[in-house]
């Protein structure tokens, strides 16, 4: 049974990884249709998924629900600094018992950056029979070059400030939020971080969407899940596309996930008939 109350203004927090996390809920609740949850970027927030939760529970006919990691916006700070296996500890340790908070009995598990990373880890690293497909948005596996160079220019938008204030709208303490992903993803050991093994234990459907401008991941990133995965793989490139496909082709990209889901749940509904 669900220990959260299913509402996109509940009353209370959850609890996960010793941490109070922001929620919010949108569509039916687990028991009445199957839920997607969602997994913000290394700098994203329950609040900056803006209007997309509601947008997919009209669309698909599923329960959305969403929240802010701990150190993001209204969350929980996080122990910095991080480890630099934090996104394995994060699919690990922390969305489990968030999982089993939610009540969910059929999900897919749709996340952005490093939210795809998280994602993509629990799905190749936890059996679990109540994930049954993968919304995998500019994901990451390993680093690159041209993805660190872009991170380094972010460090020098926050420190100039620009960034900072800009964040500040949305996380209760941007210095938390920004040293906890940048000093990570710049740490010298860090140039070494690869999970790409995890692509070799999928066993459920996956969409991958990747803009074909994202500066933070090149289409190696996508080529990675298509060379190694066993499982069934929609992929979308979307042109004139950067590193937030759901707000730079919003259009496209509410299109592309919908059309997943209501494949996803067409497949799982169709009973098997035996002579």
């Amino acid at each position: 049974m669900p220990s959260i109350e299913w509402s996109d203004k509940p009353r209370e927090r959850l609890t996960a990884g010793d941490k109070s996390l922001e929620y919010a809920c949108f569509g039916p609740p687990p028991s009445k249709a199957p839920t997607i949850v969602m997994l913000h970027e290394g700098l994203g927030c329950l609040a900056l998924w803006r209007e997309l939760p509601s947008k997919l529970a009209e669309e698909t006919g599923y329960g959305v629900f969403a929240y802010s990691r701990a150190g993001y916006g209204q969350s929980d700070l996080a122990d910095l600094p991080r480890p630099l296996d934090f996104m394995t500890r994060e699919a690990k340790d922390v969305l489990p018992e968030i999982l089993d908070q939610i009540g969910v009995k059929h999900c897919i598990l749709m996340g952005h950056s490093d939210g795809a990373t998280i994602a993509a880890i629990y799905a190749g690293s936890v059996a679990d029979h109540r994930v049954r497909g993968l919304i995998l948005m500019a994901p990451h596996f390993f680093t690159e070059p041209s993805g660190q160079e872009a991170i380094a220019q972010a460090k020098t938008a926050f420190d100039s400030g620009g960034l900072k204030e800009r964040m500040a709208k949305y996380h209760r303490d941007p210095e938390n939020a920004f040293r906890g992903w940048n000093d990570t993803w710049l740490h010298p050991d860090f140039a070494d971080w690869n999970v790409s093994e995890v692509i070799d234990y999928l066993r459920i459907p996956v969409l991958a969407i990747q803009g074909s401008e994202d500066q933070y991941g090149t289409l190696a990133q996508i080529r990675e899940i298509e060379d190694r995965i066993y499982s069934p793989v929609d992929v979308e490139i979307l042109d004139d596309c950067g590193h937030a496909p759901q707000t730079e082709q919003p259009e496209k990209t509410l299109a592309a996930i919908t059309d997943f889901a209501v494949r996803l749940q067409r497949i799982e509904s169709t009973e098997v008939k035996t002579e």
